[in-house]
């Protein structure tokens, strides 16, 4: 995103580090991504939002051989380099492989430690550092092509992820979940289809606060959907470190959510779960707190 950016290369350095310190790396299986294709991506997205950004990205190399700018900003937020594109396939693609390994049983869940994040990419609009939404193209594969009829979305980033619900909202086969702090970014004006559960929470909201609201909503509602598959949107920075947003949650509180997750999926979806990264800019938290969601995840 360009010198001084919150959603820069040092987040992955972090989470790497941390699990290297932690001694949990050894316990994880890793694997690397493949690119997604056009038509998976179409899954959730325009053809011609998909073509402009390749466009943007394919046109500042020519820029660049010319002397040209390195970057072109999207929004305000948001710019993409000449090789934003390749990362954006990447990101997809690792939510896509996750898809397909975690259905054909050879691990029971997965994390896609994945730049750059996906919740604010509606269908045909990059914002909010996010070009393609990597957790609503996994759950629309799932459907479409692993044949599932329910599957479940869990955001628990700080921001709503208003993107997922622009692609998801009135599909009945999927249900959204999410919590998030408001009045905050987006300005968004929210849908009200039947299969979303929106829980916007004022500033300073602490961890305590959300377990209830948690147990009093989502878990009856997943309950009542049985999603065959669960994918989370796993942002970090709704930690009380992380000055992105001004919520009170620590590690604990995500293991805690992670392990109602798991419940749910050990009941209705064989345990199925595909977590992405989304946001998280305090590094030490975000390590930290990625660390606490992987020990839930692969019970260590």
């Amino acid at each position: 995103m360009g010198a001084g950016h919150p959603e820069c290369p040092e987040r992955l350095d972090a989470i790497e580090d941390r699990l290297l310190m932690s001694g949990l790396d050894v316990a994880l299986e890793r694997r690397e991504a493949t690119a997604a294709s056009m038509a998976d991506l179409e899954l959730a997205h325009g053809r011609m939002h998909l073509a402009s950004l390749r466009g943007l990205s394919d046109n500042l190399r020519d820029d660049i051989q010319a002397g040209g700018p390195s970057h072109a900003q999207v929004d305000p937020d948001t710019s993409i380099n000449v090789h934003s594109w390749d990362a954006i396939l990447m990101a997809a693609g690792a939510a896509i492989d996750a898809t397909d390994a975690v259905m054909a049983g050879e691990m029971p869940n997965a994390f896609c430690a994945v730049r750059p994040p996906g919740h604010h990419a509606t269908r045909n609009q990059a914002m909010g550092f996010c070009f393609v939404n990597n957790v609503a193209v996994a759950a629309k594969y799932a459907l479409e092509r692993h044949g599932l009829k329910r599957v479940a979305i869990i955001d628990f980033d700080v921001h709503h992820g208003n993107g997922t619900e622009d692609i998801v909202a009135g599909d009945e086969r999927i249900l959204m979940c999410s919590f998030y702090q408001h009045p905050f970014y987006p300005v968004w004006e929210h849908a009200t289809a039947a299969n979303l559960l929106n829980l916007p929470v004022p500033a300073y909201t602490k961890g305590m606060d959300i377990r209830e609201l948690i147990d009093m909503t989502w878990i009856p509602r997943l309950d009542a959907h049985k999603p065959q598959m669960i994918f989370i949107s796993a942002g970090f920075d709704a930690h009380r470190e992380d000055d992105m947003g001004q919520l009170g949650l620590v590690e604990q509180d995500y293991a805690w959510m992670t392990m109602r997750i798991k419940e749910v999926a050990n009941r209705h979806s064989k345990g199925r779960i595909v977590s992405c990264l989304e946001g998280g800019y305090a590094l030490s938290a975000l390590g930290r707190s990625v660390e606490a969601h992987l020990r839930a995840l692969a019970d260590v």
